[in-house]
């Protein structure tokens, strides 16, 4: 966003200085070509400022939904490794009632 906002700001000063050196800030030099120009140029930035947001909304979307796998998958593996635990508990336990067999 902020290349963008100097764009405009670069784009803003350029408009500006063809403004002086075609009408030298005369207000009565205007014309309706200049109002044209200028409803152009307010609809361009619109066009543009869309397509930046859609894509900026688009990745923080995917962002935002890779956190969320990211989360998941942590509770997944600590779940397993509490099954293993669990599991190593069991197999020890039987592993020691079959040394010491009670008849």
């Amino acid at each position: 966003m902020k290349s963008l906002s100097i764009t405009g700001l670069i784009l803003l000063a350029v408009s500006a200085l063809l403004f002086y050196l075609t009408t030298d800030f005369a207000v009565e030099q205007i014309k309706i070509s200049h109002i044209m120009g200028i409803m152009a140029g307010i609809g361009i930035g619109l066009i543009i400022g869309g397509m930046v947001g859609y894509v900026s909304k688009g990745s923080a979307i995917k962002a935002e939904q890779k956190k969320k796998e990211f989360k998941q998958l942590q509770k997944d593996k600590e779940e397993l490794e509490k099954q293993a635990a669990d599991i190593a508990k069991r197999q020890a336990e039987l592993e020691e009632q079959n040394k010491n067999p009670q008849i």
